[in-house]
């Protein structure tokens, strides 16, 4: 019994090791020492038998159901990511995972495999849709590292086909409330070649996804949603089916708060520093003025480079030429005060002379010991006036058209018949209107500027 004992056991021994290899030679390790993940090698023979059974008639030139049916494509996109947008070339950039799903009753098979899953190899070997985007401006397919593409076939002979997209595509944005405004950049594709009575595209329920937004380089916007839509545009080729998804997005004001708005406001209420400077400090009030205009200037010329060249006005450059017109008027008010303040009464030499007395009709005589120098007389709107100054200064007076408008550049202009119905408006006293009237028009501007773009 003792000597039997160990037969039994190198019987069995040789038992397991042949049951452990029937069991290697069965399954195939996939996954290299893992082998716990073990695939089936009848599997592998049975999916390669099917393949070439559904390829050795298959005609990828001819759609499914040619000459029955349309073809009927379900669209599902999922949205990695959207930007940056630019408003200069009124494009945007776009990464996506399109997919789309049809049925060819070609491909139907018999198994115990429900599912086929193939790479890029075999996407050439049947037929896809012609799908192109009608916006885009280029197009790139992923290929790192392998390319991006995802082939399912089922048993009923249903296929899904994805694959990784990056567009850059056109956006007409309309500029006209810059940097107030808001868009829906589209996204828009079709068939190339089929019309609607070869194949139809419809969206599928829940078709459009969008994966986290932090990871978006929307710098100036703001994502506000998305929607779908489809839509039959009729051409000469026939009447296609068009898709259509809307990017709504809202610029983000930051940016140019900082670098325009705020400077171009400093710089209006800079000029007004002018007002509270001495009206005989004429470099320091020009040199203010002059320095402000300029540096309008330089402000109008960068808010610029953010904009495409476009015809309209926009809301920032309702703005920026505002407040470049208030930094003019400002400039020009110093112009006319320093003018008006020059022409006061001048140093007139004092005659003694006799003039006819036009009131009574005869000569008056001045006594040449008289010591009042003799009155001038001036006729302004067929009314007599008394000056004592000689007759150049009378005439200065005429021809600057001083005493004819509501600026007065002698104290005798302030009365008289021809002054009736008239405002009469010290100009020594422009600075002290311009104290007021300036900062005031400048807060009722930025009232309606901003309460129109920003609300109405």
């Amino acid at each position: 019994m003792a000597a039997k004992l160990p037969l039994l056991l190198f019987l069995l021994a040789v038992l397991q090791a042949c049951s452990r290899k029937v069991e290697e030679d069965e399954y195939e390790d996939v996954t290299g020492n893992q082998k716990w993940v073990l695939a089936p090698k009848t599997q592998d023979t049975d999916a390669t038998l099917i393949l070439n059974k559904l390829l050795r008639e298959y005609d990828k030139k001819l759609r499914p159901d040619i000459g029955i049916k349309p073809t009927v494509i379900d669209v599902d996109i999922y949205v990695n990511s959207i930007g940056p947008v630019s408003s200069i070339n009124m494009e945007y950039q776009i990464d996506i995972f399109f997919a789309q799903t049809w049925t060819d009753s070609r491909l139907r098979f018999n198994s115990t495999m429900k599912i086929l899953t193939l790479n890029s190899n075999m996407v050439g070997l049947i037929w896809i849709p012609d799908t192109i985007f009608r916006n885009s401006k280029t197009a790139e397919a992923h290929w790192i590292t392998t390319p991006n593409q995802l082939l399912r076939i089922w048993n009923d002979g249903k296929i899904l086909y994805t694959l990784r997209l990056t567009i850059n595509a056109e956006c007409q944005l309309q500029l006209h409330n810059f940097p107030m405004d808001e868009h829906s950049c589209p996204l828009i594709f079709s068939s190339y070649g089929y019309p609607k009575e070869e194949m139809v595209y419809r969206w599928r329920k829940n078709s459009v996804e969008a994966a986290d937004q932090k990871s978006w380089r929307l710098y100036q916007f703001d994502f506000m949603g998305l929607r779908n839509t489809s839509e039959i545009v009729k051409t000469s080729a026939g009447d296609y089916i068009v898709m259509t998804i809307y990017f709504d997005l809202s610029r983000r004001m930051g940016y140019f708060t900082i670098q325009t708005y705020i400077p171009c406001i400093l710089t209006v209420v800079l000029s007004w520093v002018s007002f509270w400077i001495k009206k005989d400090a004429t470099p320091a009030r020009t040199a203010l003025g002059i320095t402000t205009v300029l540096t309008m200037t330089t402000l109008s010329t960068i808010a610029r480079k953010s904009l495409p060249r476009v015809s309209y006005v926009t809301a920032m450059d309702l703005f920026v030429t505002v407040c470049f017109l208030f930094v003019f008027a400002a400039l020009m008010e110093y112009a006319t005060l320093n003018y008006y303040s020059s022409c006061r009464k001048p140093n007139c030499t004092k005659k003694k002379k006799s003039l006819p007395d036009v009131s009574f009709g005869h000569m008056m005589n001045y006594s040449v010991l008289d010591m009042r120098p003799p009155p001038t007389v001036i006729t302004l709107n067929n009314a007599m006036y008394w000056q004592e100054f000689e007759e150049t200064c009378v005439y200065e007076c005429l021809d600057g058209k001083d005493c004819q408008s509501f600026f007065c550049c002698y104290e005798e202009c302030k009365s008289g018949s021809w002054r009736r119905g008239r405002i009469h408006i010290d100009i020594l006293e422009l600075d002290s209107y311009s104290r007021v009237f300036f900062p005031t028009s400048f807060l009722l501007f930025n009232l309606v500027y901003w309460v129109g773009y920003l609300y109405l």
